[in-house]
């Protein structure tokens, strides 16, 4: 079974089984919720949907978004991501995962934000 896994480097911190997912956060400065749906493939993460509140500093809302419930809603083309990188330190906040309707703070898996640990990959992995 395929399913999601958190680390770095290829070294697995936590597996969390899931199929597809929702990697939430609010923008260090302009505070506005980002979130962005994930498909959990063999070949990688699958970006679907984006979705965010607001424009900001370095978060331009693309050319064909739709504002939609107060949030502008867009596509990107990317190829499968393997691992997706993130940065993840105590002054930006936690990211959230979340399924099926439920959000929990990455920190569930891996612990509070750290300045000695400020990245964190996820990719796709056996469980």
């Amino acid at each position: 079974m395929i399913g999601l896994c958190l680390g770095l480097s290829g070294a697995i911190w936590a597996q969390v089984q899931v199929s597809d997912f929702t990697l939430a956060w609010n923008h260090t400065i302009e505070k506005v919720r980002w979130e962005e749906d994930y498909r959990v493939t063999e070949a990688g993460l699958v970006l679907g949907e984006a979705r965010v509140k607001g424009n900001g500093a370095g978060m331009d809302i693309p050319e064909g978004a739709r504002l939609e419930n107060g949030s502008w809603r867009f596509h990107r083309q990317l190829p499968p991501l393997q691992p997706l990188k993130l940065g993840r330190t105590p002054q930006a906040g936690d990211y959230q995962l979340c399924h099926a309707g439920h959000c929990q703070p990455m920190s569930h898996w891996l612990g509070a934000p750290s300045t000695e640990q400020p990245a964190v990959e996820l990719w796709s992995c056996t469980l």
